[in-house]
């Protein structure tokens, strides 16, 4: 598959600037015992290959984050029959591929889509593995970080890099289409939207995917880069902070990248609001960039 130009955007740092704007923060990482999730359904991947190490979750800022995932699942969050507009979202976390915010940009996200009649889906995708103890993991990091800096960027292609990733996204859309009668989903109305890293796995799998076909995406806090954009991209929306410490002084390519082909975008860019604010409530007007999604999501005829 022939290389996207403006996604080879080093993904390597990318994926440690992610983690370095989590780990850099005074909140402290606690380790806590992994929650049941008896609603999460194995997306059939299989479980990343080379891993050792199994799953571990911690607490931070107040939210659950998993790591070290290396089977993907997918949790269905269902509205009632009697509200749903028929449209489902797969919500994918971010975190740098080697964390997932689970609550802060997974289940709260999907929580608040029912709300709106919206099925939604939250994806637990495999992880860049870390050290299975937090102390070790801690220490990886600022190895990482100590080190960036001698490091030159590393470019690869992201349908190499994110092989594993986009398998599971692309598996996550073929499981809901497959159960769209049980779940009261219309299979033409499947959509995607992503946080961070998780951002740049749904672009990736739009551009990469194979047969995906998202009837729409959301890039939030997400890469900027201009992309070939296919001529039936799906309709997009992007919300992003102008003080975002990684995002925010970039070009906004990708906007262009979308007119070029007469495809629709729409682009929020807040004064603040940092990275990662999720559904975290802040004292910015980034707190908007959900309800401002669900207007969206309402003008395209997806949402209540």
């Amino acid at each position: 598959m022939s290389m996207q130009p403006a996604l080879v955007i080093g993904v390597s740092m990318f994926a440690l600037a992610m983690s370095q704007a989590a780990f850099g923060q005074n909140d402290k990482m606690t380790p806590i015992q992994t929650p049941k999730q008896p609603d999460a359904i194995a997306l059939g991947t299989g479980r990343l290959p080379g891993a050792t190490a199994d799953e571990a979750w911690h607490s931070q800022y107040g939210s659950m984050f998993a790591r070290n995932v290396t089977v993907a699942t997918l949790t269905p969050f269902l509205p009632p029959k009697s509200k749903a507009t028929g449209a489902a979202v797969i919500v994918a976390p971010g975190g740098g591929f080697r964390t997932l915010s689970m609550e802060n940009e997974g289940w709260n996200v999907a929580q608040a889509l029912v709300k709106r009649g919206v099925a939604a889906f939250v994806l637990k995708y495999r992880l860049n593995q870390t050290p299975a103890d937090m102390a070790g993991f801690e220490e990886s990091m600022r190895q990482m970080f100590s080190g960036a800096a001698r490091r030159p960027p590393v470019s690869q292609d992201p349908a190499v890099a994110l092989a594993p990733q986009i398998a599971d996204a692309v598996a996550a859309f073929g499981l809901v289409r497959a159960r769209a009668k049980e779940w009261n989903v219309d299979p033409s109305k499947v959509g995607m939207v992503g946080f961070s890293a998780g951002a740049m796995l749904t672009l990736s799998t739009t551009l990469y995917g194979k047969d995906v076909n998202p009837a729409f995406i959301g890039s939030i806090y997400g890469p900027l880069n201009p992309v070939k954009a296919p001529s039936n991209a799906p309709p997009l929306f992007i919300a992003l902070a102008a003080d975002d410490p990684i995002f925010g002084n970039s070009s906004f390519g990708i906007v262009d990248s979308w007119k070029a082909v007469k495809r629709p975008v729409e682009f929020h860019l807040y004064e603040q609001g940092g990275h990662g604010f999720g559904m975290y409530p802040k004292e910015t007007t980034s707190t908007g960039w959900f309800e401002a999604f669900a207007s969206w999501l309402r003008m395209h005829g997806y949402a209540k």
